[in-house]
C-alpha cells in the first residue's frame, strides 16, 4: 500500500492538476488547489468534514457545501475518486486518463490504493453489454488487510 507521498511529488501532482485544469478551460482555484493538496497529505482516503477541519487550520473559513463543492469539481477532472462504501474522498493515481478505478483499502490502517483494473473492468463490461446496462461510472472497492497489516495479524497470532 502507498504511503504519503513526498513533497517532491506531491509538487509534481499540484502542477499536472493544474495544468490538466488549463487545458480543460477549468477553473483551479486556491480553495481547490488546497483541498487536493490535503488529499495528497493523506495515503487513505478522507472524508469532507476532516478536510473542512484541515482548512479551518490552514486559514479557510469556508462551510461545508464549499468543500462538497471542491471536491466535485475535483471527481468531475479526474484528481479525485469517491469512495462510496465510506462517503471518502481520495486523489486519483492516474489523473487525466480516461479510467475506472480498482481500490484496495485496507480496513487495518485505513490506507487506500488504486490499481490498474483494466482486466476486471473489461469483464464487467462485457457482462454489462450483454445485460444492455449502461454504467455512467465504476470505481470497484476491495476491502481487505493490506501486507503491513496481514503482516502484523498474523505475527500476534502467532505470538
Amino acid at each position: 500500500m502507498s504511503l504519503c507521498l513526498s513533497e517532491q511529488a506531491k509538487g509534481r501532482r499540484l502542477s499536472d492538476a493544474e495544468r490538466l485544469c488549463v487545458r480543460r478551460g477549468a477553473r483551479f482555484t486556491p480553495l481547490r488547489r488546497r483541498v487536493f493538496e490535503l488529499l495528497l497529505d493523506h495515503a487513505k482516503p478522507v472524508g469532507a468534514y476532516e478536510l473542512l477541519d484541515e482548512l479551518r487550520h490552514s486559514g479557510y473559513a469556508d462551510a461545508p457545501p464549499t468543500v462538497y463543492r471542491a471536491l466535485e469539481f475535483l471527481r468531475e477532472q479526474g484528481l479525485v475518486h469517491r469512495v462510496r462504501s465510506t462517503n471518502t474522498f481520495v486523489a486519483c493515481s492516474h489523473p487525466g486518463t480516461s479510467h475506472d478505478g480498482l481500490l484496495l483499502l485496507c480496513h487495518g490502517c485505513g490506507r487506500a490504493e488504486e490499481v490498474d483494473a483494466e482486466p476486471a473492468v473489461s469483464a464487467l463490461q462485457r457482462q454489462a453489454e450483454r445485460l444492455d446496462f449502461q454504467p455512467d461510472s465504476q470505481l470497484i472497492e476491495i476491502d481487505g488487510l493490506c501486507q503491513d497489516c496481514a503482516h502484523a495479524k498474523h505475527v500476534g497470532e502467532v505470538e
